[in-house]
């Protein structure tokens, strides 16, 4: 991730940690379906909501980790852990171009309304097959370009909190997905197009899998 976009999205995202305003795009955790044990990774995981309701699915014998560059968004998700007793999660803050966890360590790995942010989404789509078992699956939500979307709202603050800045055209979105190995790529849902500055997106959740 570029350097003033991170430190933007720190910024941004951190300011927000304690209001209660909608910060994603998706439901991937409703598509994920986390069983009893198992393993989820939640990427750009914010005030932790979806990691600590991942805890609760998977049990005592399952784990959740939450990773996300907002420092203000890991505390507030960490001091809700402490404050429900929730051992079987663990938030780190971590660019997802190189999460600091170890290989094939996934079930699932989920994200909403994050990848888009990424300035190498490439990297991110490696950590993110990296980071699954065999034929473990990933659901995502986020936002794909229409149009392309124009040098000047690539570092805008605005653009940047409405998580469109970063976002690609869907053919690309898809190939590079496509390109780091998975399988049974699928598009879940998919809205109509809406306007965003001088371009429209749309949002979409898309699940896929690591091959056997």
């Amino acid at each position: 991730m570029a350097e003033n976009a991170a430190k933007a999205i720190n910024s941004r995202y951190s300011g927000l940690a304690g209001s209660t305003c909608c910060l994603s795009c998706g439901a991937a955790l409703k598509y994920a379906e986390p069983k009893q044990g198992e393993v989820g990774v939640d990427l750009g995981s914010g005030r932790g909501n979806d990691v600590l309701r991942i805890a609760e699915l998977v049990g005592d014998d399952g784990y959740a980790y939450g990773v996300d560059i907002a420092d203000g968004m890991l505390e507030a998700a960490r001091e809700r852990a402490d404050r429900l007793s929730i051992r079987n999660a663990r938030f780190l803050k971590s660019e997802l171009e190189r999460v600091e966890l170890e290989d094939g360590i996934a079930d699932f790995v989920i994200s909403n309304c994050t990848i888009n942010h990424a300035s190498d989404k490439k990297a991110v789509w490696r950590e993110v097959f990296r980071l699954l078992k065999k034929n473990g699956r990933f659901v995502v939500s986020d936002i794909h370009a229409i149009d392309r979307v124009p040098e000047e709202y690539r570092n805008d603050p605005v653009a940047i909190s409405e998580c469109w800045a970063g976002a690609v055209q869907r053919e690309e979105y898809l190939q590079t997905v496509q390109d780091e190995g998975f399988e049974q790529i699928e598009i879940i849902e998919e809205s109509l197009p809406y306007d965003k500055g001088k371009i429209r997106v749309a949002s979409f959740t898309i699940t896929g899998r690591k091959p056997v």
